[in-house]
């Protein structure tokens, strides 16, 4: 693979650069409510040497009902000094998660402003496979200064979303697996109807990775996203459940060097909780 600092870069690039005083690594993982995991105990048990952990739930707009949607940029540079974390460094962002959680923290900093960040290809799987250092301590904290300018166009609300829809100005893209987009299969979370933005299209977003965890090639994700029917010279809107494995999408389209798109963080959560918004059920 081509290494890219400010996107994906492999287990060699980080493991060449694990004594840089400048480079920050973080734990990002994330797990669905029944999954019964830790993911605090996980990384305090193993975790990458030097990382430390990104709590994807507690750096997010606890004001708001809705799971884990994105902080302001007073809370996320109070949260992410606490780490240690400051200008000019070089941020890698790892996980050990079914949704592939990474790419939520990954898509955070780059909503902030913060480009010098990037997901660890395999995450943690593929750096314990290869036999490669993990450690159980605490990493020494410093606090450095750090400066996050919200990025607004990087990011949908659901009005934006609605008329998205209704004019046909994006191409939305959803990543939730296809029985959850047909509607045949219920939601995760109570009182959500079941189907898909109207006009929306599904690309689960397990689809974009090879057998070994790693991400498809930049040729593979293009052809996946055509195949899926999204028009790549168009603006486009990435959803899914709760707005994390959108994040996947997110980042692939970063990958293939696709500009003008936004995330909707309300994802389905929110658009199924209403029953004023139009649902469609079936394929796209």
């Amino acid at each position: 693979m081509t290494d890219d600092p400010e996107v994906l870069v492999g287990t060699d690039w980080l493991a060449a650069r694990l004594n840089d005083p400048d480079l920050r690594i973080l734990d990002a993982s994330w797990h669905m409510p029944a999954s019964g995991r830790d993911a605090r105990a996980e990384h305090r048990a193993a975790h990458i040497p030097g990382a430390r952990f990104f709590d994807i739930d507690a750096i997010s707009d606890t004001r708001s009902a809705l799971p884990h949607m994105a902080p302001t940029a007073e809370h996320f540079t109070a949260a992410v000094r606490a780490l240690g974390i400051g200008d000019g460094q070089q941020v890698v962002i790892y996980d050990d998660s079914d949704v592939r959680s990474a790419a939520r923290a990954w898509w955070t900093f780059r909503l902030m402003g913060i480009r010098r960040a990037s997901v660890l290809d395999g995450g943690l799987a593929k750096w314990r496979a290869e036999g490669r250092p993990l450690d159980d301590a605490a990493p020494q904290i410093r606090d450095r200064h750090l400066t996050a300018t919200r990025q607004p166009a990087l990011v949908r609300d659901v009005t934006q979303v609605a008329e998205a829809a209704k004019l046909g100005a994006a191409s939305i893209v959803d990543a939730r697996a296809a029985a959850r987009f047909r509607g045949e299969a219920p939601e995760p979370r109570s009182g959500l109807r079941s189907g898909h933005i109207p006009g929306s299209r599904n690309l689960p977003f397990g689809q974009l990775f090879a057998e070994d965890g790693t991400l498809l090639r930049p040729d593979q994700l293009r052809a996946a996203f055509q195949a899926a029917g999204v028009d790549l010279d168009r603006p486009v809107i990435t959803t899914c459940g709760s707005g994390v494995t959108a994040a996947v999408l997110s980042l692939a389209l970063a990958r293939i060097g696709h500009r003008d798109n936004a995330l909707y963080d309300g994802s389905w959560t929110e658009w199924g909780s209403f029953p004023d918004l139009n649902i469609a059920t079936g394929d796209a």
